[in-house]
C-alpha cells in the first residue's frame, strides 16, 4: 500500500475521507491538499484508470482495515477432509466401525473421503468395490451426501461424502 511520498504517479482520482470526489488531479497537488488538511494521501485502487487515492487518516485507515480482515476471518468456515480406508475383504463389524467413524466426521462438519484400495487379482473384481463403497455411501446418507460418482484412479476406488446443510 502506497501514502505520501512513496505515490509516482502523474495523474490520480482523489476522494475524501467522506466519499466526496474532488476529482483527476496531479500526485503532487493531490499531496499538498492532504498535507493541508493534516491528513495523508492514501492509494487505494491502483489497477484502475487513473488510479485511486483517498485523502484519510493513515492509522485510522490501516485500522479499519485489519478491523475488516479479522471479521472476515471469523466468519470464514475450516472444512477438513477425513480420510476413510476400505478393503474388498472387510468384515461387516470393521465396515461398520468405519461407517460411524465418517458419521461422527460428517456430524462435525468434516468432509470424508472413502478409499478402497484393490490388491493383487482383486482388480479382476472392481464390481466388488464398487459395491462396497456404494453401500457405505447409503449407510453415511442421512449425514452426508456423495458429491460424485465413486471414480477408479489405478488401483484406487475414491469418492468424497459432504456433509449435509443444517
Amino acid at each position: 500500500m502506497c501514502i505520501n511520498e512513496d505515490i509516482r504517479l502523474k495523474e490520480v482520482r482523489v476522494v475524501t475521507d467522506g466519499g466526496e470526489q474532488l476529482g483527476v488531479m496531479s500526485s503532487e497537488a493531490a499531496l499538498s491538499k492532504a498535507y493541508a488538511q493534516g491528513l495523508d494521501l492514501v492509494l487505494i485502487a491502483p489497477t484502475a484508470n487513473p488510479p485511486v487515492c483517498r485523502i484519510t487518516d493513515y492509522g485510522k485507515f490501516r485500522y479499519e482495515r485489519d478491523k475488516r480482515e479479522k471479521e472476515a476471518k471469523k466468519k470464514q468456515q475450516v472444512v477438513n477432509v477425513k480420510e476413510v480406508q476400505l478393503s474388498c475383504t472387510i468384515d461387516t463389524h470393521d465396515f461398520n466401525t468405519k461407517a460411524n467413524n465418517a458419521i461422527r466426521f460428517l456430524k462435525g462438519g468434516d468432509k470424508v473421503r472413502v478409499v478402497l484400495s484393490f490388491k493383487g487379482r482383486q482388480m479382476a473384481h472392481t464390481d466388488v468395490g464398487v459395491e462396497i463403497v456404494k453401500r457405505f455411501i447409503e449407510l453415511c446418507s442421512e449425514y452426508g451426501s456423495a458429491d460424485k460418482a465413486p471414480v477408479l484412479d489405478g488401483r484406487r476406488l475414491s469418492v468424497t461424502i459432504s456433509p449435509l446443510k443444517k
